[in-house]
C-alpha cells in the first residue's frame, strides 16, 4: 500500500521519533505500573498462551462520570481529540492542509508512548471503520517498524474499542497504539508474546471458512492475515470480513436475526450492531465480540471489578486492587473464568 503519510514523516514519525515536549510521567499518576508478572491461564493445551497481569493501583483513584439510574452519562464528556493542545498533538495527517486525522499523545499513559489516530472531524466511535481509517493506522504500523533491523525490528500494537461492552471511553472516533517494547516491560519476551500473534489455528468445526484463532482462549475470537503491501481497500475488506463474522455468530448465539436495516452490508447502518474489540499489526487483524465490559472477582473487596478493553487481544490484563492481583497471581483458573465472561463463548456449533 502506497502510505498518504508525507514523505517528511520520518522527522516526525519513525523509528527515532521526536515526541513533543510533553512528559507523561509528570502529570499523570497513572503511569505508575507497580508489579508485572506473566501467567498461564490452565486450559488443558499445551500451546496455552501467556498473560501480562499489570497491577497499577493509581487507577482505582481515576475519576469516572457520574451515571444515572440508566447508567447514562449526566454530562458529555469534553472530547479531548477536538482541539488537542499542542503539547499532546504529534501530526495532523496525512498532511497539514487538508488532514483526515490527528496523532495524539495519550495525556495519562500507563505503559509508556501510548499514543493515539484519531479523527480530525469528530465521528462516532460506535460506526464501522471507514477505509481511510484502516489507511492511516497501516500506515502508522508500517513507519514504526521502518528502519529498524530484521534482528532487533520496533513493532507496534494497535486497538480499536467500539460498543458499550468494549471499554471504550470516548465518543470520538479513535484507535490507540502500544509500541510492543513497552509492553513487555521487564518480562520474559522469550514466552511472552502478543496474542494477536498466536491466533493461527484454523477455526474448529471451520477449518475452511479461513478465519483463524487461538484455540486455547476461552473467548470467540476471528484473526485474518494481512498480507504484504495491502491497499486501503483491502484492508477494508478484511476488517468488514471478521466484523461480518463477528455479528453472525453473535445473532446465532443469541439466537436472533439481524435487523432488516443492516442486510449483507455493515457500512449501511448508523452504528455497529455489536460492541467488540480490534487488533492490528503488520501482520494480522483479529476482531472480539464482546457482551461485557467488566467482570467481577470472588472477592471480599468492595471494589471487585475488573475493566477490560481491547488491551486483551495484546495479552495484557490490568488490575487496580492488592486482592485482585494476588488472586490472579496466586489462582491462574480464575483468569480463564474473567477472559470467558467478557466475551461470547468458543461453541463450534454455532
Amino acid at each position: 500500500m502506497r502510505s498518504r503519510l508525507p514523505d517528511s514523516r520520518g522527522a516526525w514519525f519513525s523509528p527515532r521519533l521526536t515526541w513533543p515536549s510533553f512528559t507523561p510521567g509528570t502529570e499523570s499518576p497513572y503511569d505508575a505500573v507497580w508489579a508485572l508478572l506473566v501467567v498461564r491461564p490452565n486450559r488443558g493445551h499445551a500451546d496455552a498462551v501467556k498473560f501480562q497481569l499489570r497491577y497499577c493501583p493509581a487507577l482505582a483513584q481515576k475519576p469516572k462520570p457520574a451515571k444515572d439510574a440508566e447508567g447514562t452519562s449526566k454530562k458529555p464528556k469534553p472530547d479531548p481529540f477536538e482541539n488537542p493542545p499542542a503539547d499532546l498533538l504529534v501530526a495532523a495527517i496525512p498532511n497539514r492542509s487538508s488532514p483526515t486525522h490527528v496523532l495524539v499523545l495519550n495525556k495519562y499513559p500507563v505503559i509508556p508512548n501510548h499514543f493515539i489516530l484519531a479523527t480530525k472531524t469528530a465521528k462516532a466511535q460506535t460506526d464501522v471503520l471507514e477505509e481511510d481509517d484502516l489507511e492511516m493506522t497501516y500506515a502508522c504500523l508500517q513507519s514504526w517498524a521502518e528502519g529498524t533491523s530484521p534482528e532487533s525490528p520496533r513493532r507496534l500494537f494497535a486497538f480499536f474499542n467500539s460498543g458499550d461492552h468494549s471499554g471504550a471511553s470516548q465518543a470520538h472516533r479513535h484507535l490507540q497504539f502500544l509500541p510492543f517494547e513497552d509492553m513487555a516491560g521487564q518480562s520474559d519476551k522469550e514466552h511472552w508474546r502478543l496474542l494477536l500473534d498466536s491466533m493461527n489455528q484454523a477455526l474448529e468445526g471451520d477449518e475452511k471458512s479461513g478465519f483463524l484463532s487461538n484455540l486455547s482462549l476461552p473467548f470467540r475470537h476471528f484473526a485474518l492475515p494481512i498480507p504484504p503491501q495491502p491497499t486501503s481497500t483491502s484492508l477494508h475488506h478484511l476488517y468488514l470480513s471478521l466484523y461480518c463474522q463477528a455479528v453472525d455468530y453473535v445473532h446465532r448465539f443469541r439466537g436472533v436475526a439481524p435487523e432488516p436495516s443492516q442486510g449483507d452490508d455493515p457500512r449501511s447502518p448508523p452504528g455497529a450492531a455489536i460492541s467488540y474489540n480490534l487488533a492490528m499489526t503488520v501482520d494480522a487483524m483479529a476482531i472480539c465480540p464482546r457482551r461485557s465490559e467488566s467482570t467481577s472477582l470472588p472477592l471480599a473487596a468492595t471494589n471487585n471489578e475488573i475493566d477490560i478493553n481491547g488491551t486483551i487481544l495484546g495479552g495484557t490484563l490490568m488490575v487496580k486492587d492488592e486482592e485482585q492481583w494476588d488472586t490472579l497471581k496466586q489462582e491462574h483458573g480464575i483468569l480463564d473464568e474473567v477472559l470467558g465472561q467478557i466475551g461470547f463463548p468458543v461453541n463450534s456449533n454455532i
